[in-house]
């Protein structure tokens, strides 16, 4: 798998997956709980949303705003098993691993501290 630093890079070279930032909304809720807990949140969307072999709804499973992690699988093409699969060649219908779901929580957190730094537009 490519390093976190390449898949941000790549991830910006799509005009949809580019146009994904954190809201103020967002912004609030992650200096509120702190990056650790955004953490215990990103692996627990992903072991439950995204991991089992067959999710719930996938393809719908992940909403597009609500919570600073469901931004972040959207931008960085973790949002259900199709964009796993199409930009990390993770194969379908295969439960994911730890290694993997560490992978891409580590994928999410980097690119909401890359937001976090980002200037706000108002």
């Amino acid at each position: 798998m490519q390093t976190i630093d390449h898949a941000l890079n790549q991830l910006q070279t799509s005009k949809f997956r580019a146009g994904f930032h954190l809201s103020q909304k967002d912004r609030d809720y992650v200096n509120e709980k702190g990056m650790d807990v955004i953490r215990s949140h990103a692996e627990a969307f992903v072991k439950e949303r995204l991991a089992p072999k067959e999710p719930a709804n996938d393809g719908k499973q992940t909403p597009f705003r609500g919570h600073p992690v469901f931004v972040a699988q959207h931008a960085c093409a973790c949002c259900c098993r199709g964009c796993l699969n199409k930009w990390y060649h993770v194969p379908k219908e295969v439960e994911l691993s730890q290694v993997q779901q560490t992978k891409i929580v580590n994928l999410l957190m980097a690119w909401i501290e890359k937001e976090m730094k980002r200037p706000t537009s108002h």
